[in-house]
Protein backbone atom coordinates (compact mmCIF):
# COMPACT_ATOMS: atom_id res chain seq x y z
CA UNK A 1 0.00 0.00 0.00
CA UNK A 2 1.23 3.95 -0.94
CA UNK A 3 1.56 6.30 1.39
CA UNK A 4 -1.65 8.12 0.62
CA UNK A 5 -3.63 4.48 0.68
CA UNK A 6 -1.82 4.64 4.39
CA UNK A 7 -3.34 7.75 5.06
CA UNK A 8 -6.59 6.55 4.11
CA UNK A 9 -6.72 3.49 5.76
CA UNK A 10 -5.42 5.54 9.14
CA UNK A 11 -8.81 8.20 8.10
CA UNK A 12 -11.21 4.71 8.74
CA UNK A 13 -9.78 3.68 11.95
CA UNK A 14 -10.07 7.22 12.98
CA UNK A 15 -13.34 7.21 11.82
CA UNK A 16 -14.52 3.83 13.35
CA UNK A 17 -12.94 4.92 16.87
CA UNK A 18 -14.79 8.02 16.79
CA UNK A 19 -18.44 6.43 15.78
CA UNK A 20 -18.06 3.84 18.85
CA UNK A 21 -16.49 6.31 21.48
CA UNK A 22 -19.54 8.54 20.46
CA UNK A 23 -22.04 5.27 20.80
CA UNK A 24 -23.87 6.16 17.75
CA UNK A 25 -25.17 2.38 17.10
CA UNK A 26 -25.00 -0.97 18.45
CA UNK A 27 -25.19 -4.39 16.83
CA UNK A 28 -28.42 -6.24 17.08
CA UNK A 29 -30.10 -9.48 15.04
CA UNK A 30 -32.62 -7.10 12.65
CA UNK A 31 -36.63 -7.30 13.26
CA UNK A 32 -38.21 -9.41 10.77
CA UNK A 33 -39.42 -7.11 7.57
CA UNK A 34 -37.10 -4.17 8.94
CA UNK A 35 -35.99 -1.58 6.32
CA UNK A 36 -32.21 -1.77 6.32
CA UNK A 37 -30.22 1.03 4.89
CA UNK A 38 -27.01 0.57 3.45
CA UNK A 39 -23.37 1.94 4.06
CA UNK A 40 -20.66 3.36 2.52
CA UNK A 41 -17.09 5.00 3.04
CA UNK A 42 -16.59 8.56 1.51
CA UNK A 43 -12.98 10.48 1.24
CA UNK A 44 -12.17 13.64 1.15
CA UNK A 45 -8.84 16.23 1.31
CA UNK A 46 -9.35 19.12 3.78
CA UNK A 47 -7.24 22.19 2.40
CA UNK A 48 -6.25 25.02 4.25
CA UNK A 49 -7.11 28.94 2.78
CA UNK A 50 -3.51 28.17 0.72
CA UNK A 51 -4.84 25.04 -0.86
CA UNK A 52 -2.12 22.71 0.79
CA UNK A 53 -3.65 19.52 2.15
CA UNK A 54 -3.98 19.35 6.14
CA UNK A 55 -5.95 16.22 6.73
CA UNK A 56 -7.44 13.22 5.24
CA UNK A 57 -10.89 12.50 6.01
CA UNK A 58 -13.08 8.93 5.65
CA UNK A 59 -16.50 9.07 6.40
CA UNK A 60 -18.98 6.40 6.68
CA UNK A 61 -22.19 7.32 5.43
CA UNK A 62 -25.95 5.71 5.45
CA UNK A 63 -27.72 5.55 2.29
CA UNK A 64 -30.25 7.69 3.42
CA UNK A 65 -32.03 7.47 0.19
CA UNK A 66 -33.40 3.82 0.93
CA UNK A 67 -34.87 5.64 4.37
CA UNK A 68 -38.76 5.62 4.24
CA UNK A 69 -40.71 8.89 5.61
CA UNK A 70 -42.30 9.15 8.24
CA UNK A 71 -40.98 5.28 9.51
CA UNK A 72 -37.27 6.29 9.29
CA UNK A 73 -37.28 9.94 9.44
CA UNK A 74 -40.10 13.30 9.84
CA UNK A 75 -38.30 16.38 9.80
CA UNK A 76 -35.62 17.08 7.74
CA UNK A 77 -34.74 21.25 8.14
CA UNK A 78 -31.83 22.56 9.73
CA UNK A 79 -31.34 26.39 9.52
CA UNK A 80 -27.66 27.97 8.53
CA UNK A 81 -26.59 31.50 9.17
CA UNK A 82 -27.66 34.03 6.44
CA UNK A 83 -25.15 35.99 5.00
CA UNK A 84 -26.63 39.11 5.58
CA UNK A 85 -26.55 38.23 9.42
CA UNK A 86 -22.62 36.72 8.59
CA UNK A 87 -21.68 40.13 7.47
CA UNK A 88 -23.25 42.31 9.48
CA UNK A 89 -21.85 40.71 12.20
CA UNK A 90 -19.11 41.41 10.83
CA UNK A 91 -19.20 44.18 9.93
CA UNK A 92 -20.65 45.51 13.51
CA UNK A 93 -17.70 44.12 15.10
CA UNK A 94 -15.24 45.70 13.13
CA UNK A 95 -16.96 49.13 14.17
CA UNK A 96 -17.26 48.87 17.93
CA UNK A 97 -13.40 46.71 17.58
CA UNK A 98 -14.93 43.51 19.13
CA UNK A 99 -12.67 40.24 18.62
CA UNK A 100 -13.59 37.52 15.85
CA UNK A 101 -12.64 34.03 16.67
CA UNK A 102 -13.58 30.65 15.01
CA UNK A 103 -13.75 27.50 16.47
CA UNK A 104 -15.26 23.99 14.48
CA UNK A 105 -16.99 21.54 15.78
CA UNK A 106 -15.13 18.01 15.36
CA UNK A 107 -17.58 15.33 14.23
CA UNK A 108 -20.68 17.64 14.69
CA UNK A 109 -23.43 15.56 12.89
CA UNK A 110 -22.29 12.51 14.82
CA UNK A 111 -23.42 14.86 17.73
CA UNK A 112 -27.40 14.40 17.08
CA UNK A 113 -29.72 12.03 18.48
CA UNK A 114 -32.49 10.16 17.60
CA UNK A 115 -35.83 9.87 19.08
CA UNK A 116 -37.27 6.62 19.98
CA UNK A 117 -39.77 7.27 16.82
CA UNK A 118 -36.87 6.50 14.96
CA UNK A 119 -35.42 3.20 14.54
CA UNK A 120 -33.26 3.04 11.83
CA UNK A 121 -30.82 0.03 10.85
CA UNK A 122 -27.65 0.00 9.02
CA UNK A 123 -25.39 -2.46 7.18
CA UNK A 124 -21.95 -2.87 9.08
CA UNK A 125 -18.79 -0.79 7.43
CA UNK A 126 -18.28 -2.37 3.84
CA UNK A 127 -14.93 -4.05 4.60
CA UNK A 128 -14.28 -3.38 8.30
CA UNK A 129 -17.42 -4.95 10.20
CA UNK A 130 -16.93 -6.14 13.74
CA UNK A 131 -15.36 -9.94 14.22
CA UNK A 132 -17.70 -12.38 15.21
CA UNK A 133 -21.21 -10.22 14.44
CA UNK A 134 -22.01 -12.33 11.01
CA UNK A 135 -25.86 -11.16 10.37
CA UNK A 136 -26.20 -8.34 12.62
CA UNK A 137 -26.59 -4.67 11.68
CA UNK A 138 -26.32 -1.23 13.05
CA UNK A 139 -29.19 0.09 15.14
CA UNK A 140 -28.24 3.34 15.06
CA UNK A 141 -28.48 5.30 18.20
CA UNK A 142 -27.47 8.65 16.97
CA UNK A 143 -26.81 10.25 13.49
CA UNK A 144 -24.61 9.68 10.64
CA UNK A 145 -23.50 11.17 7.86
CA UNK A 146 -26.10 10.47 4.90
CA UNK A 147 -29.10 9.98 7.03
CA UNK A 148 -32.24 12.06 5.67
CA UNK A 149 -32.90 13.70 9.23
CA UNK A 150 -29.15 14.31 9.59
CA UNK A 151 -28.53 18.18 9.76
CA UNK A 152 -31.98 18.77 11.70
CA UNK A 153 -30.70 16.58 15.01
CA UNK A 154 -27.33 18.28 14.62
CA UNK A 155 -28.98 21.70 15.14
CA UNK A 156 -31.73 20.75 17.58
CA UNK A 157 -28.77 19.39 19.91
CA UNK A 158 -26.93 22.64 19.29
CA UNK A 159 -30.16 24.88 20.33
CA UNK A 160 -30.23 22.36 23.32
CA UNK A 161 -26.65 23.25 24.14
CA UNK A 162 -26.56 27.27 23.60
CA UNK A 163 -30.13 27.76 24.76
CA UNK A 164 -30.66 25.45 28.15
CA UNK A 165 -27.05 24.87 29.18
CA UNK A 166 -25.09 28.33 27.94
CA UNK A 167 -28.21 30.57 28.53
CA UNK A 168 -28.02 32.01 24.90
CA UNK A 169 -30.98 33.70 23.09
CA UNK A 170 -31.74 32.45 19.67
CA UNK A 171 -32.22 35.64 17.44
CA UNK A 172 -36.10 36.09 16.11
CA UNK A 173 -35.09 36.80 12.53
CA UNK A 174 -32.25 34.18 11.97
CA UNK A 175 -32.27 31.19 13.67
CA UNK A 176 -28.65 30.19 13.36
CA UNK A 177 -27.77 33.29 15.04
CA UNK A 178 -27.39 33.22 19.00
CA UNK A 179 -26.59 36.39 21.64
CA UNK A 180 -26.12 36.63 25.01
CA UNK A 181 -26.37 39.92 26.97
CA UNK A 182 -25.20 39.45 30.19
CA UNK A 183 -26.14 35.42 30.99
CA UNK A 184 -25.23 33.90 34.16
CA UNK A 185 -21.73 34.81 34.37
CA UNK A 186 -22.59 38.44 34.57
CA UNK A 187 -20.03 38.66 31.03
CA UNK A 188 -20.73 41.13 28.21
CA UNK A 189 -22.28 40.60 24.69
CA UNK A 190 -21.31 37.22 22.90
CA UNK A 191 -22.81 36.60 18.76
CA UNK A 192 -22.40 33.18 17.86
CA UNK A 193 -23.06 33.00 14.11
CA UNK A 194 -23.53 29.17 13.29
CA UNK A 195 -23.24 27.52 9.90
CA UNK A 196 -23.32 24.25 10.27
CA UNK A 197 -20.39 23.04 12.36
CA UNK A 198 -18.36 26.44 11.84
CA UNK A 199 -18.93 28.98 14.69
CA UNK A 200 -18.24 32.49 14.34
CA UNK A 201 -17.50 34.18 17.45
CA UNK A 202 -17.85 38.05 17.90
CA UNK A 203 -16.92 39.56 21.76
CA UNK A 204 -15.81 42.78 23.08
CA UNK A 205 -12.51 41.05 25.15
CA UNK A 206 -10.37 38.11 24.11
CA UNK A 207 -11.30 36.95 27.98
CA UNK A 208 -14.92 36.40 26.71
CA UNK A 209 -13.68 34.45 23.77
CA UNK A 210 -12.06 32.33 25.93
CA UNK A 211 -14.93 31.66 28.23
CA UNK A 212 -16.98 30.71 25.60
CA UNK A 213 -14.55 28.41 23.78
CA UNK A 214 -14.34 26.47 27.79
CA UNK A 215 -17.90 26.53 28.21
CA UNK A 216 -19.03 24.69 24.90
CA UNK A 217 -16.05 22.45 24.95
CA UNK A 218 -17.51 20.70 28.00
CA UNK A 219 -20.71 19.38 25.83
CA UNK A 220 -19.01 19.13 22.26
CA UNK A 221 -15.19 18.61 21.08
CA UNK A 222 -14.25 21.35 19.44
CA UNK A 223 -10.92 22.66 17.00
CA UNK A 224 -9.77 26.12 18.03
CA UNK A 225 -9.29 27.97 14.94
CA UNK A 226 -8.08 31.03 16.82
CA UNK A 227 -8.87 34.59 14.93
CA UNK A 228 -11.36 34.65 12.07
CA UNK A 229 -9.22 34.56 8.69
CA UNK A 230 -11.15 32.19 6.49
CA UNK A 231 -14.94 31.45 5.88
CA UNK A 232 -16.45 29.60 3.61
CA UNK A 233 -13.86 29.75 0.99
CA UNK A 234 -13.79 33.56 1.71
CA UNK A 235 -10.51 35.11 3.41
CA UNK A 236 -11.15 37.40 5.75
CA UNK A 237 -9.06 40.13 7.03
CA UNK A 238 -9.14 41.91 10.60
CA UNK A 239 -7.85 45.43 10.74
CA UNK A 240 -7.91 46.69 14.67
CA UNK A 241 -6.40 49.53 14.38
CA UNK A 242 -8.38 50.94 11.67
CA UNK A 243 -11.64 49.27 12.86
CA UNK A 244 -11.77 47.56 9.35
CA UNK A 245 -12.27 44.43 7.86
CA UNK A 246 -11.78 42.81 4.29
CA UNK A 247 -13.27 39.98 2.38
CA UNK A 248 -11.97 38.30 -0.52
CA UNK A 249 -12.40 35.30 -2.94
CA UNK A 250 -9.54 35.49 -4.62
CA UNK A 251 -8.39 31.86 -4.13
CA UNK A 252 -11.91 30.51 -5.67
CA UNK A 253 -11.55 32.92 -8.40
CA UNK A 254 -8.37 31.97 -9.28
CA UNK A 255 -9.29 28.06 -9.13
CA UNK A 256 -12.60 28.52 -11.27
CA UNK A 257 -10.79 30.46 -13.56
CA UNK A 258 -7.99 27.88 -13.87
CA UNK A 259 -10.45 25.33 -14.38
CA UNK A 260 -11.72 26.45 -17.97
CA UNK A 261 -8.32 27.25 -18.62
CA UNK A 262 -9.07 31.06 -18.88
CA UNK A 263 -5.84 32.14 -17.64
CA UNK A 264 -4.65 33.90 -20.33
CA UNK A 265 -8.14 35.77 -20.77
CA UNK A 266 -7.66 39.55 -21.71
CA UNK A 267 -9.00 41.80 -18.39
CA UNK A 268 -12.42 43.60 -18.95
CA UNK A 269 -13.62 46.94 -16.96
CA UNK A 270 -16.94 45.82 -16.99
CA UNK A 271 -18.74 42.51 -16.21
CA UNK A 272 -21.06 42.76 -19.41
CA UNK A 273 -21.07 43.89 -22.60
CA UNK A 274 -23.68 46.26 -23.39
CA UNK A 275 -23.62 46.37 -26.93
CA UNK A 276 -25.24 42.81 -27.52
CA UNK A 277 -28.87 41.97 -26.37
CA UNK A 278 -29.23 38.97 -25.05
CA UNK A 279 -32.46 36.60 -26.05
CA UNK A 280 -33.76 33.37 -26.92
CA UNK A 281 -33.54 33.60 -30.42
CA UNK A 282 -30.04 33.28 -29.89
CA UNK A 283 -30.13 29.71 -28.74
CA UNK A 284 -29.49 26.42 -31.23
CA UNK A 285 -32.28 25.78 -33.33
CA UNK A 286 -31.01 22.95 -35.12
CA UNK A 287 -29.67 19.15 -34.28
CA UNK A 288 -26.00 20.15 -34.73
CA UNK A 289 -25.77 23.42 -33.02
CA UNK A 290 -27.17 21.95 -30.28
CA UNK A 291 -24.99 18.82 -29.83
CA UNK A 292 -21.67 21.55 -30.20
CA UNK A 293 -23.60 22.95 -27.13
CA UNK A 294 -23.32 19.86 -25.54
CA UNK A 295 -19.92 19.75 -24.36
CA UNK A 296 -19.31 23.35 -23.47
CA UNK A 297 -20.18 23.61 -19.54
CA UNK A 298 -22.48 26.28 -19.02
CA UNK A 299 -24.68 25.74 -16.49
CA UNK A 300 -21.48 24.59 -14.28
CA UNK A 301 -19.86 27.79 -15.01
CA UNK A 302 -23.11 30.12 -14.39
CA UNK A 303 -23.44 27.85 -11.14
CA UNK A 304 -19.64 28.65 -10.00
CA UNK A 305 -20.02 32.13 -10.84
CA UNK A 306 -23.57 32.47 -9.25
CA UNK A 307 -21.33 31.65 -5.74
CA UNK A 308 -18.88 34.23 -6.09
CA UNK A 309 -21.60 36.30 -6.56
CA UNK A 310 -23.89 36.02 -3.92
CA UNK A 311 -20.90 36.18 -1.00
CA UNK A 312 -18.67 38.36 -2.17
CA UNK A 313 -18.86 39.85 -5.93
CA UNK A 314 -22.17 42.06 -5.91
CA UNK A 315 -20.99 43.62 -8.98
CA UNK A 316 -21.11 40.74 -10.98
CA UNK A 317 -24.81 39.28 -9.68
CA UNK A 318 -26.99 41.17 -12.53
CA UNK A 319 -24.38 39.69 -15.06
CA UNK A 320 -24.71 36.70 -13.70
CA UNK A 321 -28.85 36.20 -13.24
CA UNK A 322 -29.07 37.67 -16.63
CA UNK A 323 -26.90 34.39 -18.43
CA UNK A 324 -28.94 32.28 -15.63
CA UNK A 325 -32.06 33.24 -18.18
CA UNK A 326 -30.35 31.04 -20.91
CA UNK A 327 -29.77 28.24 -19.19
CA UNK A 328 -32.19 25.78 -20.84
CA UNK A 329 -31.19 26.13 -23.80
CA UNK A 330 -27.77 28.00 -24.40
CA UNK A 331 -26.54 29.13 -27.54
CA UNK A 332 -22.90 31.16 -28.28
CA UNK A 333 -23.89 34.05 -27.78
CA UNK A 334 -25.05 33.33 -24.16
CA UNK A 335 -21.50 31.46 -23.74
CA UNK A 336 -19.25 34.59 -24.74
CA UNK A 337 -21.48 36.49 -22.22
CA UNK A 338 -20.11 33.91 -19.74
CA UNK A 339 -16.97 34.19 -20.90
CA UNK A 340 -17.24 37.83 -20.72
CA UNK A 341 -17.58 37.77 -16.67
CA UNK A 342 -14.23 35.82 -16.25
CA UNK A 343 -12.57 38.48 -19.10
CA UNK A 344 -13.97 40.61 -16.00
CA UNK A 345 -13.14 38.59 -12.44
CA UNK A 346 -9.57 37.82 -14.41
CA UNK A 347 -9.20 41.56 -14.39
CA UNK A 348 -10.56 42.05 -10.37
CA UNK A 349 -9.70 38.83 -8.75
CA UNK A 350 -7.60 41.13 -6.16
CA UNK A 351 -10.74 43.22 -4.81
CA UNK A 352 -11.69 43.32 -1.68
CA UNK A 353 -15.11 44.07 -0.42
CA UNK A 354 -14.73 45.94 2.81
CA UNK A 355 -16.02 47.46 5.71
CA UNK A 356 -15.62 50.13 8.05
CA UNK A 357 -14.14 53.31 6.42
CA UNK A 358 -17.26 54.69 6.42
CA UNK A 359 -19.00 55.19 9.59
CA UNK A 360 -22.44 55.37 8.28
CA UNK A 361 -25.50 53.77 9.26
CA UNK A 362 -27.54 51.18 7.58
CA UNK A 363 -28.63 52.46 3.91
CA UNK A 364 -30.47 50.98 1.13
CA UNK A 365 -30.89 51.22 -2.57
CA UNK A 366 -33.13 49.96 -4.60
CA UNK A 367 -34.01 50.31 -8.87
CA UNK A 368 -35.37 48.10 -11.60
CA UNK A 369 -34.53 47.54 -15.04
CA UNK A 370 -37.85 48.75 -16.73
CA UNK A 371 -38.86 45.72 -18.66
CA UNK A 372 -36.19 45.69 -20.52
CA UNK A 373 -36.12 41.71 -21.22
CA UNK A 374 -38.39 40.27 -23.95
CA UNK A 375 -40.53 38.56 -21.58
CA UNK A 376 -41.14 42.50 -19.81
CA UNK A 377 -40.53 41.25 -16.81
CA UNK A 378 -38.99 43.80 -14.75
CA UNK A 379 -35.88 42.83 -13.04
CA UNK A 380 -35.76 44.12 -9.51
CA UNK A 381 -32.39 45.08 -7.46
CA UNK A 382 -31.54 46.34 -3.88
CA UNK A 383 -27.87 47.00 -2.26
CA UNK A 384 -27.97 47.34 1.47
CA UNK A 385 -24.77 49.52 3.08
CA UNK A 386 -23.40 49.12 6.09
CA UNK A 387 -20.80 51.50 7.36
CA UNK A 388 -19.27 51.43 3.96
CA UNK A 389 -19.96 48.04 2.71
CA UNK A 390 -22.29 45.87 0.85
CA UNK A 391 -24.24 43.06 3.42
CA UNK A 392 -27.49 42.05 1.49
CA UNK A 393 -27.50 42.57 -2.29
CA UNK A 394 -29.95 41.15 -4.37
CA UNK A 395 -31.54 41.04 -7.72
CA UNK A 396 -34.18 38.93 -9.18
CA UNK A 397 -36.90 38.89 -11.86
CA UNK A 398 -40.13 40.17 -10.69
CA UNK A 399 -43.27 37.70 -10.55
CA UNK A 400 -45.43 39.75 -12.37
CA UNK A 401 -45.47 42.22 -15.63
CA UNK A 402 -45.76 45.91 -14.65
CA UNK A 403 -47.77 48.30 -16.62
CA UNK A 404 -45.14 51.21 -15.99
CA UNK A 405 -41.73 52.12 -14.84
CA UNK A 406 -43.35 53.57 -12.08
CA UNK A 407 -44.95 50.18 -10.84
CA UNK A 408 -41.81 48.07 -11.40
CA UNK A 409 -39.73 50.22 -9.12
CA UNK A 410 -42.32 50.86 -6.85
CA UNK A 411 -42.16 46.68 -6.39
CA UNK A 412 -38.63 47.03 -6.29
CA UNK A 413 -38.83 49.59 -3.60
CA UNK A 414 -40.88 47.11 -1.64
CA UNK A 415 -38.91 43.83 -1.83
CA UNK A 416 -36.17 46.33 -0.42
CA UNK A 417 -38.27 47.80 2.33
CA UNK A 418 -38.75 44.00 3.44
CA UNK A 419 -35.23 43.39 3.61
CA UNK A 420 -34.30 46.84 5.40
CA UNK A 421 -37.06 46.34 8.07
CA UNK A 422 -34.96 42.43 8.73
CA UNK A 423 -31.77 43.99 8.60
CA UNK A 424 -32.62 46.65 11.22
CA UNK A 425 -34.39 43.77 13.16
CA UNK A 426 -31.25 41.96 13.37
CA UNK A 427 -29.46 44.88 15.01
CA UNK A 428 -31.80 46.15 17.19
CA UNK A 429 -31.29 42.74 18.55
CA UNK A 430 -27.56 41.54 18.57
CA UNK A 431 -26.45 45.64 19.12
CA UNK A 432 -28.89 46.77 21.59
CA UNK A 433 -29.25 50.61 21.93
CA UNK A 434 -31.06 53.55 19.75
CA UNK A 435 -30.72 52.83 16.16
CA UNK A 436 -31.43 55.46 13.21
CA UNK A 437 -34.51 54.89 10.93
CA UNK A 438 -33.05 53.15 7.93
CA UNK A 439 -32.85 55.27 4.59
CA UNK A 440 -34.00 53.59 1.21
CA UNK A 441 -32.97 55.33 -2.02
CA UNK A 442 -34.45 55.08 -4.86
CA UNK A 443 -34.48 57.48 -8.46
CA UNK A 444 -38.28 57.25 -9.41
CA UNK A 445 -40.37 60.23 -8.18
CA UNK A 446 -43.67 58.63 -9.06
CA UNK A 447 -42.76 55.48 -7.02
CA UNK A 448 -41.75 57.30 -4.07
CA UNK A 449 -44.83 59.60 -4.01
CA UNK A 450 -46.56 56.40 -4.28
CA UNK A 451 -45.32 55.03 -1.28
CA UNK A 452 -46.25 58.27 0.59
CA UNK A 453 -50.13 58.04 0.32
CA UNK A 454 -52.56 56.49 -1.83
CA UNK A 455 -53.49 59.24 -4.21
CA UNK A 456 -53.35 57.21 -7.07
CA UNK A 457 -54.75 54.27 -6.00
CA UNK A 458 -57.73 53.90 -8.35
CA UNK A 459 -54.53 52.93 -10.73
CA UNK A 460 -52.15 50.21 -8.50
CA UNK A 461 -55.34 48.19 -7.02
CA UNK A 462 -53.85 45.48 -9.26
CA UNK A 463 -50.42 45.73 -7.74
CA UNK A 464 -52.35 44.59 -5.05
CA UNK A 465 -54.40 41.66 -6.08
Amino acid sequence: MGQIGCFWEKAIFEELKTLEEAGTWELINPLAGANIVGSKWVFRMKKDAAGHVVRFKAHLVAQGFLQVPGVDYFDTFAPVAKLASIWTVLTMAAKLNFELHQIDIKSAYLNGELTEAENIYMKQSPGYSAPNSSGKVCHLLKTLYGLKQLGCCWYQKLVEILVKRLEFVRSDVDQAVFYCHGGHNGHATIIVVIHVDNCTIAAPALSLVIMFKCEIAQYVEITNLGELHWLLSIKIRCDHDHQTIHLSQCSYIDSIIARYNFQDLKPVSTPMETSNQLSTSQAPATTLKIAKMRNIPYLEAVGLLMYASLRTRPDILFAVQTVLRFSKNPGHMHWDAVKWIFHYLKGTTDLWLMYGMVKDNLVGYADADGSMAEDRHAISGYTFMLHGGAVSWSTKWQEIISLSTTESEYIAVTHAAKEGLWIHSLLSQLFPGKLDPTTLFSDNQSAIALTKDHQYHAHTKHIDI
